[in-house]
């Protein structure tokens, strides 16, 4: 890994989107991550940044790991996304009976990469507005099964009776339940969660559309 390439490559994508490296940083949730990489070059460091770093990188700068890291492949990066069925904000979404076909609702194409097993849902119900609309899209990561391990965050949630919701998980009284919680509805408490993902992003419902309409 050539530190100078790696710097020069994210400052060009920090030019063209017209971010300062401080806020590129923190939107990757990686603070300095940037700035420790300048200094690194600066004292002629050969270790400053990691393959980690560059990954949570990439989706803020528009781009992917493969070209910051080596400068593969095309450095504006576009994927495509499915929205696999809809999430509940206060409607109850059973999904054995959405009728949704094997291949998912729509498809949405992104001006950049998302992580491996990222899935979409269409929001429907309105118990987490003003947070979200129904309509929106939510992106979420990787479904866990253990849901204590995202337990205060939002999240795509399916409980142990095969309900989905978008809400936020809290601890439930007794250990293997859960509460869930929303911003203008009365919280369920105490359900077993069979999985639930954590939200990586909203795409407004009239951000989504929009797109779909110019493709």
């Amino acid at each position: 890994m050539d530190l100078h390439d790696v710097l020069s490559r994210i400052e060009s994508r920090l030019e063209a989107l017209g971010l300062s490296a401080n806020r590129a940083s923190a939107l990757a949730k990686k603070p300095d991550a940037i700035r420790n990489l300048k200094r690194a070059v600066q004292g002629g460091e050969r270790r400053g940044v990691t393959t980690e770093t560059l990954a949570a990188l990439a989706p803020v700068l528009k781009t992917t790991a493969a070209w910051l890291l080596e400068g593969v492949g095309d450095q504006e990066a576009k994927a495509p996304v499915r929205v696999v069925g809809r999430i509940g904000a206060g409607a109850e979404i059973l999904p054995e009976f959405e009728q949704i076909p094997p291949e998912g609702l729509f498809e949405i194409e992104l001006d950049f990469p998302l992580p491996p097993e990222s899935v979409a849902f269409a929001v429907e119900g309105d118990s987490m507005w003003p947070r979200y609309d129904s309509g929106d899209i939510v992106i979420c990561g990787k479904p866990e099964a253990d849901a204590n391990a995202i337990a205060g965050s939002e999240a795509a949630v399916r409980t142990s009776d095969g309900k989905r919701y978008l809400k936020t998980i809290r601890r439930g009284p007794v250990a293997g339940t859960f509460d869930l919680e929303s911003h203008n509805a009365p919280p369920i408490r105490g359900v077993g969660i069979e999985w639930a993902a954590r939200i990586l992003m909203i795409l407004p419902s009239s951000q989504w559309r929009r797109a779909l309409a110019h493709r």
